[in-house]
């Protein structure tokens, strides 16, 4: 399930990515994904979304707590559970 998704290949190295730390049938997870898909037409980011399950360690870390929406940039966890707009944009203006 380890997959990146890129809102605009000739823009990757401006773009803020971020990490969904998920399972392959997580209806919570799929929300999640689904919410920042379509939030990339409105802002400057990626994400790669990473299945805990090829990992025992990301299981042990992560369990039941997914989908975790983290920052690999700051190891700044953003949300958990749902997608917390609030949260994300908190989080995004660091930046622009």
């Amino acid at each position: 399930m380890t997959k990146r998704i890129e809102s605009d290949p000739c823009a990757v190295n401006q773009a803020i990515t971020l990490i969904v730390y998920g399972r392959e049938d997580c209806h919570l997870c799929q929300d999640m994904i689904l919410a920042l898909q379509n939030l990339q037409a409105q802002g400057s980011f990626d994400f790669q979304v990473i299945d805990i399950d090829t990992n025992p360690e990301l299981v042990a870390r992560y369990g039941a707590k997914i989908p975790v929406l983290l920052s690999p940039l700051t190891n700044q966890e953003i949300c958990h559970y749902f997608l917390d707009l609030a949260a994300l944009d908190d989080y995004l203006s660091k930046f622009r």
